[in-house]
């Protein structure tokens, strides 16, 4: 197909590449039918059969594909509003007016950025290796990027250099802070040491703490936002509720935070049977969330066994998925060694993510990871670099 040009479009987009959600499944070379998909830290597990019945008896008998759906989201607030309360142990207002729901939390995201930087007004700070999407969302609206980095060995924030970026930076200056509390790739919670720097930042800065594994950590900062207006607490249903492919995620925040995200947030932003879904899942959570015992164990038997192995490198967790690296001299070149390491892996049928100079495994069913164990050791056995 013949390039054209298109001069209507901003310039500077140009340059970006598209994201692609499933890295490991676009490229060319085959994968047996049947592989373990380890790469997208969603749960293994669907939804009960019972419910899945309970949602399409609500598609047939109440949702009308005629009508738009709840625009305003209250009664799914305030379902949001009590599990927050029930799993945080706080008082939050059972009226959903400390919620706001967005097409998975990548929407709830960008409202955000719209409602803090967007022309000109502010940049935002990331660490990274951390979850992709703050960096992409900002530079698509033309909100400028300062990334500082990690401690190698604990990932902890190089505060120093954050400290120094938010004194340094300006026009425009730093307006977000982004952080994920247990972190991705990484799987490390927030240290005391980053605590007290984000408790230190004054009014004028927006503090996003992302816990979409808050139901894999049982660490939330939920609990502080009554003293810190400034704070906002991101969450989804697509990892311990099961809920991925219907993209609902919701934050926490200060009232007259949510009521300036409601001004930026697009009608109708959530399908009825996204909204349906959500309803049933917090309906039955007791049942979805029983899998996160065996999650948790599943995940420490992983780190135990693999960090046996003398080339690997294992982090602590408190996320559903591990993170390893190749040990220093382990191979004379670690990129080669850890990209073939990868693609073998997929090769033998387990995806997962080759980030940021490691492997993010997410932790999968009792089967799955067995399966993952073995294959490890049989490529690690003919690994040479």
């Amino acid at each position: 197909m013949t390039k054209i040009m298109l001069p209507f479009i901003r310039s500077d987009l140009a340059q970006f590449t598209a994201y692609k959600p499933h890295p490991s499944s676009d490229t060319a070379e085959s994968v047996p039918a049947q592989f373990d998909r380890l790469d997208t830290n969603e749960s293994p597990h669907d939804l009960p059969p019972e419910l899945k019945e309970k949602l399409a008896w609500t598609y047939q008998q109440v949702i009308e594909t005629n009508r738009y759906p709840d625009g305003g989201h209250e009664t799914l607030k305030d379902a949001i509003a009590q599990y927050v309360n029930e799993s945080s142990a706080i008082s939050l207002s059972n009226t959903g007016a400390n919620i706001s729901v967005g097409n998975g939390s990548d929407e709830l995201i960008r409202s955000l950025l719209i409602a803090t930087c967007l022309g000109g007004e502010g940049s935002i700070l990331i660490a990274n290796p951390t979850f992709s999407m703050y960096g992409i969302l900002a530079q698509t609206l033309g909100i400028p990027v300062v990334a500082v980095g990690r401690n190698e060995t604990n990932f902890e924030i190089d505060l120093k250099a954050a400290q120094a970026a938010i004194e340094q930076t300006q026009n425009p200056p730093i307006r977000v802070v982004f952080v994920v509390h247990p972190n991705s790739p990484t799987a490390n919670s927030l240290t005391a040491a980053e605590l007290a720097w984000l408790r230190s930042l004054n009014e004028h800065i927006l503090v996003v703490i992302d816990e979409a594994y808050f139901e894999f950590s049982r660490t939330t900062l939920v609990g502080e936002l009554a003293q810190r207006p400034n704070w906002v607490i991101l969450r989804t249903f697509s990892k311990a509720f099961r809920l991925a492919s219907l993209r609902v995620g919701y934050c926490v925040a200060h009232p007259e935070a949510i009521a300036i995200l409601e001004k930026v947030r697009l009608p109708y932003n959530l399908p009825s049977f996204s909204i349906a879904a959500a309803l049933v899942a917090l309906q039955n959570r007791t049942l979805l969330l029983e899998s996160i015992p065996q999650t948790l164990s599943e995940r420490a038997k992983l780190i135990e066994i693999l960090s046996q192995q003398p080339e690997l490198q294992v982090t602590a967790s408190a996320a559903n998925f591990i993170y390893l690296r190749l040990k220093p001299n382990s191979f004379d070149s670690q990129d080669a060694a850890l990209k073939t390491f990868h693609q073998k892996l997929r090769t033998l049928g387990t995806l997962v993510r080759h980030i940021s100079g490691g492997l993010r495994i997410t932790v999968g069913t009792i089967e799955e990871n067995a399966r993952t164990i073995n294959r490890v050791k049989a490529v690690l056995a003919n690994l040479e670099f």
